[in-house]
Protein backbone atom coordinates (compact mmCIF):
# COMPACT_ATOMS: atom_id res chain seq x y z
CA UNK A 1 0.00 0.00 0.00
CA UNK A 2 1.43 2.93 -1.44
CA UNK A 3 -0.23 5.53 0.71
CA UNK A 4 0.83 7.27 3.80
CA UNK A 5 -2.00 9.81 4.21
CA UNK A 6 -3.40 8.52 7.89
CA UNK A 7 -6.51 10.50 8.48
CA UNK A 8 -7.42 9.07 11.66
CA UNK A 9 -7.92 5.87 13.91
CA UNK A 10 -10.84 3.88 12.58
CA UNK A 11 -13.07 3.89 15.07
CA UNK A 12 -15.79 5.65 12.76
CA UNK A 13 -15.96 2.80 10.74
CA UNK A 14 -16.07 0.05 13.19
CA UNK A 15 -19.86 -0.38 13.35
CA UNK A 16 -19.50 -1.47 9.56
CA UNK A 17 -16.82 -3.89 10.34
CA UNK A 18 -19.82 -5.80 12.81
CA UNK A 19 -22.15 -5.54 10.09
CA UNK A 20 -20.21 -7.31 7.51
CA UNK A 21 -19.25 -9.82 9.60
CA UNK A 22 -21.55 -10.41 12.55
CA UNK A 23 -25.23 -10.38 11.27
CA UNK A 24 -26.29 -10.64 15.68
CA UNK A 25 -25.71 -7.38 17.19
CA UNK A 26 -25.75 -8.71 20.42
CA UNK A 27 -22.52 -10.18 19.46
CA UNK A 28 -19.26 -9.09 20.92
CA UNK A 29 -18.10 -6.06 18.63
CA UNK A 30 -15.10 -6.15 16.38
CA UNK A 31 -12.89 -3.46 18.34
CA UNK A 32 -9.04 -4.32 16.85
CA UNK A 33 -5.61 -2.67 18.10
CA UNK A 34 -3.91 -2.42 15.46
CA UNK A 35 -5.90 0.17 12.66
CA UNK A 36 -5.75 3.45 10.92
CA UNK A 37 -8.09 4.84 7.96
CA UNK A 38 -5.99 5.89 4.81
CA UNK A 39 -7.35 8.07 2.16
CA UNK A 40 -6.09 7.01 -1.45
CA UNK A 41 -6.00 8.62 -4.87
CA UNK A 42 -7.44 6.89 -7.98
CA UNK A 43 -4.67 4.01 -9.38
CA UNK A 44 -2.87 3.80 -5.98
CA UNK A 45 -2.80 0.44 -4.97
CA UNK A 46 -4.04 -1.23 -2.22
CA UNK A 47 -2.41 -4.24 -2.39
CA UNK A 48 -0.11 -5.88 -5.07
CA UNK A 49 -0.31 -9.92 -6.19
CA UNK A 50 2.34 -11.68 -5.15
CA UNK A 51 2.29 -9.96 -1.79
CA UNK A 52 2.06 -11.43 1.82
CA UNK A 53 -0.78 -10.05 3.51
CA UNK A 54 -0.57 -7.83 6.34
CA UNK A 55 -4.17 -7.40 7.42
CA UNK A 56 -7.56 -6.79 6.06
CA UNK A 57 -9.31 -3.64 4.79
CA UNK A 58 -12.52 -2.26 5.07
CA UNK A 59 -13.83 0.56 2.27
CA UNK A 60 -15.39 3.00 4.05
CA UNK A 61 -16.38 5.09 1.01
CA UNK A 62 -15.86 5.47 -2.79
CA UNK A 63 -15.14 2.50 -4.87
CA UNK A 64 -11.95 -0.56 -5.35
CA UNK A 65 -11.26 -1.89 -8.41
CA UNK A 66 -9.66 -5.70 -7.94
CA UNK A 67 -7.98 -6.86 -11.01
CA UNK A 68 -4.71 -8.92 -13.04
CA UNK A 69 -2.46 -7.65 -15.49
CA UNK A 70 -2.22 -9.27 -18.40
CA UNK A 71 0.80 -10.14 -20.91
CA UNK A 72 0.22 -6.84 -22.61
CA UNK A 73 0.39 -4.86 -19.07
CA UNK A 74 -3.66 -3.72 -19.85
CA UNK A 75 -5.69 -4.71 -16.58
CA UNK A 76 -8.38 -6.64 -16.70
CA UNK A 77 -10.47 -5.35 -13.65
CA UNK A 78 -13.03 -8.52 -12.90
CA UNK A 79 -14.55 -7.32 -9.62
CA UNK A 80 -15.64 -3.26 -8.07
CA UNK A 81 -15.91 -3.76 -4.00
CA UNK A 82 -18.04 -1.03 -2.79
CA UNK A 83 -18.63 0.92 0.31
CA UNK A 84 -19.11 -1.43 3.04
CA UNK A 85 -17.00 -4.72 1.33
CA UNK A 86 -13.99 -5.95 3.12
CA UNK A 87 -11.14 -7.23 1.15
CA UNK A 88 -7.73 -8.87 1.47
CA UNK A 89 -9.25 -11.45 3.81
CA UNK A 90 -9.08 -14.36 1.54
CA UNK A 91 -4.91 -14.28 1.15
CA UNK A 92 -4.92 -14.43 5.27
CA UNK A 93 -7.39 -17.62 5.09
CA UNK A 94 -5.16 -19.29 2.74
CA UNK A 95 -1.87 -18.09 4.22
CA UNK A 96 -0.78 -17.57 0.34
CA UNK A 97 -0.29 -14.41 -1.11
CA UNK A 98 -2.25 -12.27 -3.09
CA UNK A 99 -3.33 -13.59 -6.67
CA UNK A 100 -4.73 -10.45 -7.41
CA UNK A 101 -4.21 -6.52 -7.39
CA UNK A 102 -6.33 -3.79 -5.41
CA UNK A 103 -6.50 0.29 -6.42
CA UNK A 104 -8.95 2.89 -5.82
CA UNK A 105 -11.14 3.65 -8.54
CA UNK A 106 -11.61 6.91 -7.62
CA UNK A 107 -10.29 9.70 -5.79
CA UNK A 108 -10.70 10.60 -2.13
CA UNK A 109 -11.73 6.58 -1.25
CA UNK A 110 -11.37 6.05 2.32
CA UNK A 111 -10.23 3.03 3.71
CA UNK A 112 -9.83 1.13 7.03
CA UNK A 113 -6.93 -1.46 7.82
CA UNK A 114 -7.30 -3.82 10.60
CA UNK A 115 -4.16 -6.03 10.85
CA UNK A 116 -3.79 -10.02 10.30
CA UNK A 117 -3.43 -10.55 13.87
CA UNK A 118 -6.48 -8.64 15.07
CA UNK A 119 -8.33 -10.11 12.27
CA UNK A 120 -6.75 -13.37 12.81
CA UNK A 121 -7.94 -13.45 17.15
CA UNK A 122 -11.25 -12.15 15.88
CA UNK A 123 -12.07 -14.91 13.71
CA UNK A 124 -10.63 -17.76 15.83
CA UNK A 125 -12.95 -16.49 18.58
CA UNK A 126 -16.16 -15.79 16.51
CA UNK A 127 -17.77 -18.58 15.33
CA UNK A 128 -19.97 -16.47 13.56
CA UNK A 129 -17.59 -15.21 11.49
CA UNK A 130 -16.12 -18.10 11.07
CA UNK A 131 -19.46 -19.24 9.22
CA UNK A 132 -19.72 -15.55 7.47
CA UNK A 133 -16.19 -16.16 5.82
CA UNK A 134 -17.69 -19.15 4.30
CA UNK A 135 -20.51 -17.79 3.14
CA UNK A 136 -18.34 -15.03 1.42
CA UNK A 137 -16.10 -17.56 -0.03
CA UNK A 138 -18.64 -19.55 -1.71
CA UNK A 139 -20.42 -16.18 -3.39
CA UNK A 140 -17.41 -15.31 -4.41
CA UNK A 141 -16.86 -18.77 -6.02
CA UNK A 142 -20.51 -18.30 -7.85
CA UNK A 143 -19.48 -14.51 -8.67
CA UNK A 144 -16.42 -16.09 -10.24
CA UNK A 145 -18.33 -18.25 -12.86
CA UNK A 146 -20.93 -15.71 -13.33
CA UNK A 147 -17.95 -13.23 -14.55
CA UNK A 148 -16.24 -16.15 -16.97
CA UNK A 149 -19.70 -16.28 -18.19
CA UNK A 150 -20.61 -13.21 -18.89
CA UNK A 151 -16.85 -12.47 -20.68
CA UNK A 152 -17.22 -15.52 -22.71
CA UNK A 153 -20.78 -15.73 -23.99
CA UNK A 154 -21.97 -11.86 -24.09
CA UNK A 155 -21.54 -9.27 -27.05
CA UNK A 156 -19.24 -6.73 -25.86
CA UNK A 157 -22.47 -4.18 -25.87
CA UNK A 158 -24.25 -5.82 -23.84
CA UNK A 159 -21.01 -6.39 -21.42
CA UNK A 160 -21.26 -2.44 -21.39
CA UNK A 161 -24.79 -2.39 -20.29
CA UNK A 162 -24.22 -4.77 -17.48
CA UNK A 163 -20.97 -2.77 -16.64
CA UNK A 164 -23.07 0.53 -16.51
CA UNK A 165 -26.09 -1.23 -14.56
CA UNK A 166 -23.32 -2.26 -11.93
CA UNK A 167 -21.95 1.17 -11.80
CA UNK A 168 -25.32 2.80 -11.81
CA UNK A 169 -26.41 1.03 -8.39
CA UNK A 170 -22.94 1.60 -6.92
CA UNK A 171 -23.45 5.11 -7.29
CA UNK A 172 -26.84 4.59 -5.70
CA UNK A 173 -28.39 5.83 -9.21
CA UNK A 174 -26.21 8.93 -9.40
CA UNK A 175 -24.18 10.34 -11.82
CA UNK A 176 -21.26 7.42 -12.98
CA UNK A 177 -17.57 9.30 -12.51
CA UNK A 178 -15.67 6.13 -14.19
CA UNK A 179 -12.49 6.69 -16.60
CA UNK A 180 -13.34 5.68 -19.73
CA UNK A 181 -10.23 3.48 -19.46
CA UNK A 182 -11.44 2.06 -16.38
CA UNK A 183 -14.52 0.89 -17.35
CA UNK A 184 -13.19 -0.54 -21.10
CA UNK A 185 -10.85 -2.78 -18.52
CA UNK A 186 -14.26 -3.85 -16.70
CA UNK A 187 -16.15 -4.78 -19.69
CA UNK A 188 -12.83 -6.39 -21.60
CA UNK A 189 -12.65 -4.50 -24.53
CA UNK A 190 -10.08 -1.34 -26.40
CA UNK A 191 -11.04 2.17 -24.61
CA UNK A 192 -12.11 2.84 -28.47
CA UNK A 193 -14.55 0.86 -28.33
CA UNK A 194 -16.10 1.63 -25.05
CA UNK A 195 -16.33 5.06 -25.98
CA UNK A 196 -17.75 3.88 -29.48
CA UNK A 197 -21.17 2.15 -27.32
CA UNK A 198 -21.22 4.98 -24.73
CA UNK A 199 -21.70 7.15 -28.07
CA UNK A 200 -24.73 4.90 -29.18
CA UNK A 201 -26.23 4.38 -25.70
CA UNK A 202 -26.21 8.06 -25.91
CA UNK A 203 -27.88 8.84 -29.05
CA UNK A 204 -30.44 5.90 -27.95
CA UNK A 205 -31.31 8.00 -25.38
CA UNK A 206 -30.40 5.49 -22.65
CA UNK A 207 -27.51 7.68 -20.84
CA UNK A 208 -26.70 11.32 -20.87
CA UNK A 209 -23.15 12.17 -21.04
CA UNK A 210 -21.43 15.38 -19.37
CA UNK A 211 -17.21 15.00 -19.82
CA UNK A 212 -16.86 12.23 -17.89
CA UNK A 213 -19.81 11.94 -15.91
CA UNK A 214 -22.67 9.07 -16.97
CA UNK A 215 -26.36 9.88 -16.12
CA UNK A 216 -28.33 6.46 -16.85
CA UNK A 217 -32.03 7.70 -18.06
CA UNK A 218 -33.50 4.80 -19.19
CA UNK A 219 -31.82 1.97 -16.60
CA UNK A 220 -34.63 -0.86 -17.84
CA UNK A 221 -33.63 -0.86 -21.34
CA UNK A 222 -29.75 -1.45 -19.79
CA UNK A 223 -30.50 -4.35 -18.08
CA UNK A 224 -32.63 -5.97 -20.81
CA UNK A 225 -29.63 -5.07 -22.96
CA UNK A 226 -27.75 -6.48 -20.97
CA UNK A 227 -29.50 -9.72 -20.33
CA UNK A 228 -30.34 -10.40 -23.76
Amino acid sequence: MTSNRVLHSCKFCLGGLDGFFIDNKKSDSFDPVDHSSLLLKRNEIIFSEGKYPKGIFHIHKGLVKIFKYGKDGKEQIFQICKSGEVIGFRAILSENPYNVNAAALEDNTEICFISKQDFNHYKDSNPQLQNRLIQELSMELQEWADFVTDMTQKTVRQRTALALVFLYEAYNEKEINVAREDMANMVGTATESLIRLINEFKKEAIISVSARRIKVIDIETLRSIAEA
